[in-house]
């Protein structure tokens, strides 16, 4: 009784109430639970499943482009996070300590000080450059006041790059490097649009020259960041004294970047795509492809059973396919399970079904069922797919164009800002009128888009405008 009463269907509407709809979902999905300890998150193995799929495919992308998998310890030293004032600074809100009889140690909040303590010692000539290192780990940052599983835990998962550069422009190359990575990752293979550009000073990460990010709209209304590449320039290596002997003889410092993606993304997707019946998971980050689902009854079971495993051998060369023969549940509270789960497609095979050497296919994202012959059952779920790939990024794309709109004013920003939209606007670049913003919406600068030209417009406080930005609450 455990198991129905776990994936009972989802009773609050997407459209009425987001956060508790949101957390209805991931439990009742079984992606993740609540923990004893607050602040945190258990990942069940369906969530985790996702998170794996996602890490499969950004992992392919770094080593494809020459960076390596590394590992380094979990508890930083004190002094090292004292070495860097900025940094130091921006993170001991969220730090979590522990001691022993010689020394406090904070719990990772990120890994630049650690990890640049070794580089100093790695890094010797221009022929041990550049570095290019990945880590894949958990972060521990502990002012969270309110858990919102997968969106913001006091602990979670993520990979962190570090890469050592010779040069200004190799870093800055990086720097677009791994932020074009991260946007390929989430529009092609997540499926939700992304805006790109740097952060405000006020919003760059602690440490760093300038800070590029990939920002999303949620159904509420909020931004959600997506992923950041931070150039650190020269700021790093110089507290922790990592140069190198140059061809010409001479001792120079290093140029640096750091990125990284976290489970949050799990969140986003969970957010963007899912609907009053659970989660819709994008085809090409979707750990399960197809359900196969019988209908039997007891004298066609042996021969529904056998089509069904043929059309899973079939099809699991190219997909995960899962074959659902448990008989302690019903068909139909087996097709509410895989559309609470959100896979992509289900076969439903019964013996009409085989007499007419055929499988009814279901289409998650729109619920479309229709009769596919099983001669050409391949060619038609990689039809279908594609085609709701495709489909799930259109629709995702559409919602943030229909809820992003252009402010002029200061009454008109505050109205967006209220009825949850993204707002776009000129902005003076002035430090006092981006906090008066925050101060009067609870909105932030989200992200200055790149190559921009200048503009003519007015900032809402009636200065002359310097750029373009994006304005939203965020998570």
């Amino acid at each position: 009784m455990e198991g129905k009463k776990e994936t009972q269907g989802i009773t609050i509407r997407k459209s009425e109430n987001v956060p508790e709809w949101y957390n209805e979902v991931v439990l009742k999905s079984q992606m993740a639970d609540f923990s004893p300890i607050g602040g945190c998150m258990t990942i069940r193995p369906h969530g985790y499943a996702v998170w794996e799929s996602i890490q499969a495919t950004l992992d392919r992308m770094l080593k494809d482009t020459g960076h390596k998998n590394a590992y380094f310890p979990m508890f930083i030293p004190e002094k090292f996070l004292k070495k860097e004032a900025e940094h130091f600074e921006g993170f001991v809100p969220e730090v979590a300590w522990i001691e022993d009889e010689n020394e406090r140690y904070a719990i990772r909040p990120t890994s630049e000080t650690i990890m640049y303590d070794a580089y100093s010692k790695w890094i010797r000539s221009w022929r041990d450059l550049p570095v290019l290192i990945n880590q894949w780990c958990n972060i521990v940052r502990w002012e969270t006041k309110v858990t919102k599983i997968f969106l913001r835990t006091r602990e979670f998962l993520w990979q962190e790059g570090h890469t050592v550069h010779a040069t200004k422009e190799e870093a800055e190359e990086e720097v677009m490097k791994i932020l074009g990575l991260y946007t390929k990752l989430v529009e092609d293979y997540l499926a939700i649009p992304v805006l790109t550009g740097k952060k405000s000073k006020a919003e760059t990460f602690p440490g760093a020259d300038y800070t590029t990010c990939m920002e999303s709209l949620m159904p509420d209304g909020k931004a959600l960041q997506m992923g950041t590449s931070h150039n650190l320039g020269q700021h790093f290596s110089k507290v922790f004294d990592i140069k190198y002997l140059d061809k010409d003889g001479k001792e120079k410092g290093v140029y640096q970047t750091s990125w990284g993606v976290t489970t949050r993304l799990i969140g986003a997707l969970i957010m963007v795509h899912g609907d009053d019946k659970g989660l819709v998971l994008p085809p090409r980050i979707a750990p399960i492809h197809v359900a196969i689902v019988p209908i039997i009854f007891d004298k066609d079971k042996k021969k529904v059973f056998s089509e069904c495993e043929k059309v899973k051998k079939r099809l699991e060369g190219d997909y995960t396919v899962h074959f659902d023969d448990r008989d302690s549940y019903s068909a139909g509270w087996k097709f509410n399970e895989w559309e609470l789960k959100g896979v992509p497609i289900r076969l439903e095979i019964g013996p009409k079904d085989v007499a007419k050497k055929q499988a009814v296919m279901v289409r998650r994202d729109t619920g479309e069922k229709r009769p596919v012959k099983l001669s050409g059952i391949e060619q038609a779920v990689s039809k279908e797919l594609e085609s709701m790939q495709k489909a799930m990024f259109r629709k995702a794309r559409k919602f943030m164009d229909d809820n992003t709109v252009e402010t002029k004013t200061r009454a008109e920003l505050k109205k967006a800002i209220k009825e949850g939209k993204m707002a776009k606007m000129a902005w003076c670049g002035d430090a006092g009128c981006e906090e008066d913003i925050k101060d009067e919406t609870a909105a932030t600068i989200r992200v200055i888009p790149f190559n921009q030209k200048k503009t003519s417009s007015k900032c809402v406080c009636g200065k002359k405008g310097c750029c373009t930005v994006y304005v939203s609450r965020a998570y």
